[in-house]
This record gives structure tokens, C-alpha cells and sequence, in this order.
């Protein structure tokens, strides 16, 4: 007989999704931000055309760090188990996102170099974080659903990344429509990427 699971399948699948969610936010949230001002904030010395391609570069080293993420926490999730491991790939999610919103620009004086590349780096936990959370959260969704509700149940996780999409841009919606060109640039960016702080707080909550 199959064991009695420890917390009720609602748990599991509220946690899952939230958790999911939240990830894809701060995933979501650097995609947006590639467009609107990172090129120009990291890339300054750079041709409009060309700091575009480099921010865009910058945001593909997530998908190089998402496999990596996935074969990593999957493997300590066989061996210390999933609700260690999806805490673990939420804070390193989290604090990334967090680091990239404290990040001066590649104007600041002392910063040209180091500023894209703590850029790149937490680009790439950012990917190591998701590929640990979206494996093992269809994992724990799977392995706690009913005989013959694994599809269904497996279906959670993956509404996290409409929703972190939905959530990312329409804070940046607001930001755009409440703030000068000005104050956003400046400073105004940020409070996403800073936001994600209280977000982890709420995910690892409920974890």
C-alpha cells in the first residue's frame, strides 16, 4: 500500500503552485527589465543595437543554468528530500533577483566591468534557482496526487509561469504609468527585482 501522506494534497499543491509562481516573477522580472533599461544601464558605452544584444545575452544565461538547476536539486532532492531542496532553490532565487535590484550600474564609477558581470552571475543563479524549483515542484505535486489525478495534479506547477508572468509585467505596467521616464530609470526599476524579497517571504511561508 502506498504511504498516507504527511500534509494534506492541498498543501502540497498550494505550496507548488505559489512557490512556481513566485520564481517565475522574478524570472519574468529580469526579462522585462532587459528590455526597458538594462542596456542602457550596463551597457552605457555600447551602440543602442549592440547593449540590447548584450542584455539579451545576459538573460540567456538563465536557460544555460536551468538544466544545471534541475540534475543539482534533483539530486539532493533523492537524498535529503523536496521540501529542503525547493526552500533552498526559492532562496537562490530570491536572493539573486534581491542582488540584482541592489546592483549599481556600469556608470558608476569602479563599476564598468563588475557591474555586468555580477549581472551575468546572478542571471545564472536565477536559472540554477528555477530548474530546481519547476522539477521539483512537479515532482511533489505528482508524487502526492490520488490514484489516477497525476496529470491533473502535475498541471500546478506549471500555472506558475503565466501567473509570475501576468504578476512581473503588470508592476512594471504600474511603475510606467505612476513614474516619470526619469525616476524610473533612476531608480524605480528596482522595486521589483527588491519586491521579490517579500514574495520569498510569503514561499517560504508556506513551504
Amino acid at each position: 500500500a502506498a504511504p498516507t501522506p504527511t500534509n494534506p494534497r492541498s498543501r502540497v499543491i498550494l505550496a507548488s503552485l505559489i512557490g512556481t509562481s513566485i520564481e517565475f516573477y522574478d524570472f519574468y522580472v529580469y526579462a522585462t527589465a532587459a528590455v526597458l533599461v538594462f542596456p542602457a544601464l550596463f551597457f552605457p558605452t555600447q551602440s543602442p543595437a549592440t547593449a540590447l544584444l548584450s542584455s539579451f545575452a545576459v538573460f540567456g544565461a538563465a536557460f544555460i543554468g536551468r538544466p544545471l538547476g534541475s540534475i543539482l536539486f534533483g539530486h539532493f532532492g533523492d537524498r535529503i528530500g523536496r521540501k529542503g531542496t525547493l526552500i533552498a532553490s526559492l532562496l537562490t532565487m530570491g536572493i539573486a533577483t534581491f542582488l540584482i535590484g541592489c546592483l549599481p550600474s556600469a556608470s558608476t564609477p569602479g563599476w564598468t566591468v563588475f557591474a555586468p558581470l555580477l549581472l551575468v552571475i546572478f542571471r545564472f543563479a536565477q536559472g540554477i534557482g528555477l530548474g530546481g524549483e519547476w522539477s521539483g515542484a512537479a515532482l511533489l505535486a505528482t508524487e502526492n496526487a490520488p490514484a489516477g489525478k497525476r496529470a491533473i495534479y502535475g498541471t500546478f506547477p506549471q500555472l506558475g509561469a503565466p501567473i509570475g508572468f501576468i504578476v512581473a509585467n503588470t508592476l512594471f505596467l504600474v511603475l510606467n504609468l505612476t513614474m516619470s521616464p526619469e525616476a524610473f530609470a533612476a531608480w524605480g526599476w528596482r522595486i521589483p527585482f527588491l519586491a521579490s524579497a517579500l514574495l520569498v517571504l510569503v514561499g517560504l511561508y508556506v513551504r
